[in-house]
This record gives structure tokens, sequence and C-alpha cells, in this order.
């Protein structure tokens, strides 16, 4: 972080003199998103004795407890529009950048060498391609033996920002799959599709179903030593998803430029990216209606923004533009109690 964003908000990381009136906090949402909040927890508790307990149900899911109020945060891989926001008196800022990624099953000497277009892979979601040898899989992957195996399609039920952004990416490279399925956090998957809950759930049914093709966020691929493919760009290169790609991504983009991110991720242009790139975001309330809740969560972010970037990294993600975290803290900055006093104030606390 620049050095002027440091000097303002040093004393919001103070953790000792808050963690005594603030025993928990509590989020709701993202599955991709989940393994940084508990490597994030981990490392929080240690140093604060300030406990995380977050419960990995979706974006969806999570949206609406958090508009409900009942928990202290609300973890999406989707940003609602600002109209939504408003309406529901949320606010929102990115965490980290992560990256989607096709995972298959497949025999040995297969599965580490499999390679799809944008087309190949929105075909075999669609339901069009069913079976591993086809030949339009065969033509991408000259001198391997792709296996004469049905193809069998896992995919989320819930509603889900990895299915979001995974559907943002189809429609911005299928015509066919934007017409018949557009852009949203639910689908009505093909019948036959294997549909299961969470990112957890899909890990599960890849690694137990020969032949299986299924997408999550890249931290559960490394974790779960699960096999990812390698997926045409738009620049017309196959790429392995890696930190470096998404980095590359992003950095097409006007989360860097300008430091805005109202925009997906997905299809950006130039060498180097992975295709299906995605930021998670959280969203706290504009008016803390349980204000100590809120600002045990407010602290909490202030704390993993300043603290949290090795653990961003360590974890398969990729950290902010320092634009875009400072945008981050100047919303926090804006949230108020009933009565119309900045919680952030409150925050500015020098530990003794």
């Amino acid at each position: 972080m620049k050095s002027g964003l440091m000097a303002l908000f040093v004393a919001m990381a103070a953790l000792p003199a808050y963690a005594a009136e603030n025993p928990s906090i509590t989020g709701a949402g993202s599955s991709a998103a989940a393994p940084i909040y508990r490597s994030w927890a981990d490392e929080y508790k240690k140093q604060s004795g300030v406990s995380l307990s977050y419960e990995s149900i979706g974006s969806s899911a999570g949206l609406k407890k958090i508009r409900a109020g009942e928990t202290g945060f609300g973890a999406s891989d989707v940003a609602p529009p600002a109209s939504e926001l408003l309406r529901d008196g949320l606010l929102l800022f990115p965490i980290a950048i992560t990256g989607i990624t096709p995972v298959v099953h497949l025999p040995k000497g297969v599965v580490a060498q499999v390679r799809l277009s944008s087309d190949a892979l929105a075909r075999i979601f669609m339901g069009e391609v069913t079976r591993w040898n086809a030949q339009e899989i065969v033509q991408l992957n000259p001198g391997v033996a792709m296996p004469d195996l049905a193809i069998k399609v896992v995919v989320r039920s819930d509603g889900s920002g990895t299915t979001y952004n995974f559907a943002d990416y189809l429609a911005k490279v299928n015509a066919g799959w934007k017409e018949k399925y557009g852009v949203k956090t639910t689908v009505a998957w093909p019948a036959g599709f294997m549909a299961v809950k969470g990112s957890e759930g899909v890990v599960k049914a890849v690694q137990e179903t020969l032949g299986a093709i299924g997408y999550v966020d890249y931290g559960y691929v490394r974790d779960n030593q699960l096999h990812p493919v390698q997926l045409k760009n738009a620049a017309g290169d196959f790429m392995s998803p890696s930190i470096d790609a998404f980095r590359t991504a992003m950095n097409h983009s006007d989360w860097v430029s300008k430091g805005e991110f109202g925009s997906t991720l997905t299809n950006m242009a130039g060498v180097g990216v992975w295709p299906i790139t995605m930021g998670t975001f959280v969203l706290l309330p504009r008016v803390g209606l349980k204000a100590d809740q809120t600002q045990a969560a407010m602290q909490f972010f202030v704390w993993a923004l300043m603290n949290g970037d090795a653990l961003v990294q360590a974890n398969n993600f990729v950290r902010l533009p320092d634009r875009v975290q400072a945008t981050a803290f100047k919303l926090m900055t804006s949230i108020r109690d009933p009565s119309g006093n900045r919680l952030g104030l409150n925050l500015l606390r020098i530990t003794p």
C-alpha cells in the first residue's frame, strides 16, 4: 500500500484496544472465498483474540443474510448494481482477485494435458458435446489419446457467484449460451448434469466421478490436487490457471487503470491472461443498526487490507491494486450508526 494511505489508516489497524469489546465476527456467502476468510480468521485470532465465524453458503445466500442483518458481513463473487446496493442500504468493495478453473477427472496420461477452446467449453456445459473423444476435443488435443468416455458435467445447484462469473464468460464467447442461459447465479442446467451445492460439493463430485468436468475457484484446485484444463484465451493462447495469469487479466482492466471495480474480469484481452478471472467482494451495511457487529467486521477488514497481503497470495488469490484498496477504506469510513455518527471514527485507536 502507498505510504500516504498507510499513514492515514495505520491507527485503524490497532487491534488489542478493540478486541476485548468485540469477541466475535460473523460472515456468510461466497464458497470460492472461503479459504481466504478461514486463513485470515486464523491469523486475526492469533493477533487480536477476536474470532471470525464464516459460513460458506454461496454468494446468493450470503447476500440474503446481510440484507436481513443476520450477519456482520456478506461475501459475494458478484457485485450487485449500485441501485440495488442503495435500495438495500449496503456498500460493497472487493477483497481479492481469483480465477475460475474448469477441472477434470480423466484417466492417467490424459488428465494433465487436456486443452479446450471457449466454444468447446460452452458446448460441453450446454450439453451439446457429450463424449471426451468428440472430434472437436480431439482436434484441440493432437497426440493425446482422448478416451471414449461420457462427459459427466458437475455444476452448482445453489446461487453462486462462481456460476455467475462462469456464465458471464460463456456468454461473452458463445452466442448460443448468451441467448439460452444468459448470466445468472443459478442456471437451468441440461438434464443429466450432476448439480451439487457449494465449491466443496463440486470438488467431491469431480474427484469421485471418472469422466467428470466441473468449475471451481483456483484455491480449491491447489488445495485438493485437482486437474485443471488448459483454456484458450482471447489472444488465442492456451493458458493454465495461475496467480500471474489472474494478475495479468486484472492489469488489463478498469480495476487498475481507473480504480473502478464495477466490471467483470472475464475474457480480458492481452497476452498471458487467464480468461475466467473474477473478483470477490464483501458487503457491509451503510448504517450499522447493530453497531458492535458492524464495527467488529470493519475492524477485521481494515486489518485484512493492511496486513493480509501475504495470506492473500498464500491462498492463491491476487491482492487488490492500491487504488482499489483506497476506495475500500474510503467506503468504510462512510458507515454510520443509527444516530448518524460515523462508525469509522471509533476505529481510530492507538494501541497502548
